[in-house]
């Protein structure tokens, strides 16, 4: 039956009434003028390209003949109702084969297009199609409408495929690039770093001299903490997740380790711990480290200066489950959804740091490294009750 109805709608395409007039349709108008199509859409691309960009006119047609091909191809195919909807909905299966729609979108992030110029592309195409074809059938009747709802589904389809493509790749290239300038920064920071230590080891000349030595330790140490925090986040972006050593460990001593040391850079705050249970386990030591540092860090900085950290440690027989506690202006409900995304809070610090810059990684790390222990990370906060983060860690992966 549903063979039967494709038939017929061909048969009618096919032969569409002439009335004196040169009717054709719209995959034969394309496929018999698809050199007039291409020096018209040139013609509009050509004005988009960059000095010095060499995208030569002879790539420029091999893809977009390319792309003709396809829609060609996909107004000719036989589809169904069901099939329409779910192309429309995005939903239509393709093979894991690159196509002319991802190849442009390519070729244009490479030769410096920006995503509305190639947008623009698409539009002068698909108006250009139109356009010629209009003039080529002045009476128009259902097959022809039909052709144009097909012809629009295809520009569509590989709009879609070019700007979903262009977004995956100056995604990727700028975590290759924050990638790449944050390992090649560690190089010359550790350099810097241990050139200092030697210089505070040894013995300055004069007093001066060893405090622009020890500020010059501590600065490299902040910039050495960003850039790891930029190569996780690179690592996690990339979807390999963070890497996870796990190694026997006790957690109530590198909890006290990390209390002890924020102590003694915020003299002035109150840090409490409650542990209960045993903290013998296999986790990374060194991420576990970090996940409390991020987190304490965390509520030293947005807590009310008064305030008390509270830091509870609560080890069971399957998992354990640390919370941080403090007490401080509440997180405004419209940011929760983001709170653990990369670059959600790059925003200057007013609080125990005014003019900081803070990047809004330390959450998101810290939730990577959960996520790589098999665990859950969660927050609750309103101005009754303050700020508490809840980490959840099994004991066995």
């Amino acid at each position: 039956m549903q063979s039967d109805i494709k038939e017929k709608a061909a048969l009618e395409h096919k032969q569409a009434p002439n009335d004196g007039q040169h009717n054709i349709s719209l995959a034969d108008f394309i496929r018999e003028n698809t050199g007039q199509i291409i020096a018209e859409w040139q013609k509009f691309a050509q004005t988009l390209t960059h000095s010095g960009n060499e995208q030569t006119p002879l790539a420029l047609r091999d893809h977009i003949q390319e792309i003709l091909a396809f829609i060609v191809k996909d107004i000719e195919s036989p589809q169904t109702s069901a099939e329409q909807i779910q192309k429309s909905q995005g939903g239509k299966e393709r093979d894991s084969s690159i196509t002319a729609a991802e190849t442009h979108a390519a070729l244009r992030l490479a030769g410096g297009f920006d995503i509305d110029q190639m947008v623009s592309e698409y539009r002068a195409l698909r108006a250009s199609v139109i356009k010629l074809w209009s003039r080529a059938n002045t009476q128009m009747n259902s097959a022809y409408v039909k052709d144009l709802t097909r012809f629009n589904e295809s520009i569509d389809q590989e709009l879609a495929e070019s700007v979903s493509h262009y977004t995956q790749k100056v995604a990727y290239s700028k975590d290759l690039f924050v990638g790449i300038l944050s390992h090649e920064l560690r190089n010359p920071l550790n350099v810097i770093a241990m050139s200092a230590q030697l210089m505070l080891n040894i013995g300055s000349p004069n007093e001066r001299h060893g405090m622009l030595a020890s500020q010059i330790v501590e600065s490299t140490t902040r910039i050495t903490s960003l850039v790891d925090d930029l190569l996780d986040m690179t690592r996690a972006r990339f979807g390999s997740g963070l890497p996870v050593v796990r190694v026997p460990m006790d957690i109530e001593f590198i909890t006290q380790q990390i209390i002890d040391e924020m102590r003694s850079k915020n003299p002035s705050r109150t840090i409490n711990l409650v542990f209960s249970g045993d903290g013998k386990g296999g986790w990374d030591k060194p991420r576990i480290a970090q996940i409390l540092s991020n987190l304490i860090g965390n509520a030293i900085q947005y807590g009310f200066k008064d305030s008390i950290i509270g830091i509870t440690v609560k080890c069971d027989v399957e998992d354990i489950v640390i919370s941080v506690h403090n007490k401080g202006m509440p997180i405004p409900p419209e940011k929760m959804a983001n709170l653990f995304d990369a670059l959600s809070r790059a925003v200057i610090d007013t609080g125990d740091h005014p003019g900081a810059v803070n990047l809004g990684l330390g959450l998101y790390i810290t939730k990577e490294i959960v996520v790589s222990h098999g665990g859950t990370i969660d927050v609750t906060s309103t101005e009754e009750d303050g700020t508490t983060f809840t980490v959840q860690l099994p004991r066995a992966a």
